[in-house]
């Protein structure tokens, strides 16, 4: 009989194990043929060649879609482990979903954390020397060569990396304990240098977050229609369709010769025509869109990011008072065997909506600030080393959105895998300045948001407009330059 029911224990856990590696493949497909659709839409289409390039350029391209489903991965893992937790709640015993267990979302985080690793230290590094290679001089010119001098480039890098990471603990860390453990490569170098990683990741959010924050209104104004308040469109129509005729005649009457008059009214008809599709759509809209949408979404994200800020200020306290608040305190009761929030399935589906919230804006915060504001992908005109830089940027903001989440007490789901061993979750300091910086920097983005027409009025009144001291960007033509130097006066 103990044979039998070993054997019987044997078998369960070989079909358990085959079960939860389909799953965990299917999802990872599914992302990975998304993903793939995204990079193709955004590739520069020129890229497209018939040779060695070619063929360098699609393992670049294949590189840079598994970096992008992992980091989808990484998005989902959180929001995934949440409503997991509440089904199993909901359904203990029933038959159909008994594959959805802690073992399937224990291993999904492992997953990520690994396929985390290993693209952000090897596959893009890999993608990127790659791509630039050409091979070292005096030996034949080929994939051959290029993969050889770019394993050359990995190398070097990474023992440029360990030096790096040797030091900096050896100056942190000087005791015995610390100097014997900096021989350890895969319990000790790996460890450490994710844990920096995700540390630089979360103040990268916290930088991005609260900008996105206040830029998320910008941006759904930009794609929503806004109400027409005392506004004639059929005149604004008119007036863009006079100027966009008038630059047209300029146009055709203008010489080849002359480069950069062609170039600069090219440039102006393009906004004109871009201003009247928007003047456009906004006549075709119709009323409830208009008066009904726009209002709602600014109501919807004013809700939303108010919620992240009182989330925030709750868990500062929480964090002054109970210890068990920490992102790296007691586990909870496992998966499956009590609700993480204290309005059950309510409660969670908000979480799941904020943590969805705060990683589009983080994104649009991104790509908002002007040191990165080159990263932005254009449609089918991204080059692939622009493609790379996306990916990794997306996957240090994806695989820090967990901890963020956590350490901010958006949820009280606990990090599970190699995302809740970071040292610096534990400590006290770094998590209350934490919570108390992403609280007042957001504060103070949003006020600086919605203040800004007022501040506006206020230098106009005083005087000071001319001394340009607001953040509007001033209008291009009324100070442009002449040939001869001096201004042009509209």
């Amino acid at each position: 009989m103990e044979g039998q029911d070993e054997v019987s224990a044997r078998e369960q856990h070989f079909h358990s194990q085959v079960r939860e590696s389909t799953i965990c493949f299917l999802l990872f497909a599914i992302l990975y043929v998304v993903s793939y659709f995204i990079i193709t839409r955004y590739k520069r289409k020129s890229d497209e060649q018939e040779d060695e390039d070619a063929i360098v350029n699609r393992i670049s391209l294949f590189l840079s879609t598994f970096t992008l489903a992992v980091s989808a991965g990484a998005v989902l893992l959180l929001p995934f482990s949440i409503i997991s937790n509440e089904i199993l709640l909901a359904f203990p015993q029933n038959y159909y979903i008994q594959w959805l267990n802690g073992s399937l979302i224990h291993g999904l985080w492992n997953l990520a954390s690994l396929f985390s690793n290993l693209c952000l230290f090897v596959l893009m590094p890999f993608a990127f020397f790659f791509l630039e290679s050409e091979g070292f001089a005096g030996l034949k010119k080929g994939i051959r060569a290029r993969i050889l001098e770019t394993l050359v480039m990995l190398i070097l890098l990474a023992l440029l990396i360990l030096g790096i990471v040797w030091v900096a603990s050896a100056l942190i860390d000087n005791d015995a304990a610390s100097m014997e453990s900096l021989y350890d490569l895969w319990e000790f170098y790996l460890p450490y240098l994710y844990s920096c990683i995700s540390l630089m990741g979360c103040l990268l959010l916290l930088l991005c977050t609260p900008v996105g924050l206040s830029r998320m209104f910008t941006v759904m104004g930009q794609l929503l229609v806004k109400p027409t308040i005392l506004e004639d469109l059929d005149e604004q129509i008119y007036i863009i369709t006079l100027e966009e005729e008038a630059l047209q005649r300029r146009l055709s009457g203008l010489s080849s010769s002359v480069e950069y008059n062609i170039t600069e009214l090219e440039q102006e008809l393009e906004n004109v025509k871009i201003l009247k599709k928007k003047l456009e759509r906004r006549k075709k809209a119709s009323a409830w869109e208009r008066n009904l949408v726009y209002p709602a979404v600014m109501v919807l994200l004013l809700i939303e990011t108010s919620i992240s800020v009182l989330l925030v200020a709750c868990n500062i306290l929480c964090l002054l008072v109970d210890e068990t608040a920490m992102p790296k305190g007691t586990r909870g009761p496992g998966i499956g065997n009590a609700s993480l929030s204290a309005f059950g399935f309510v409660g969670a589906a908000l979480e799941i909506i904020l943590i969805f919230y705060l990683m589009v804006s983080s994104v649009v915060g991104f790509y908002s600030l002007r040191f990165f504001g080159n990263f932005i992908p254009k449609k089918d005109d991204t080059t692939m080393t622009k493609i790379i830089g996306n990916c990794v940027s997306i996957l240090v903001l994806s695989s820090a959105l967990p901890v963020m989440s956590r350490t901010l007490g958006i949820t009280r789901f606990d990090l599970l895998g190699d995302f809740g061993r970071f040292n610096w979750l534990g400590n006290f300091y770094i998590v209350l300045s934490y919570n108390l910086l992403f609280a007042i920097v957001t504060t103070l983005c949003l006020v600086r948001k919605f203040t800004s027409a007022v501040r506006e009025e206020l230098f106009k009144a005083l005087g000071l407009h001319k001394l340009h001291l607001s953040d509007t960007p001033r209008d291009s033509d009324t100070a442009k330059p002449s040939a001869n130097g001096h201004q042009k006066a509209l």
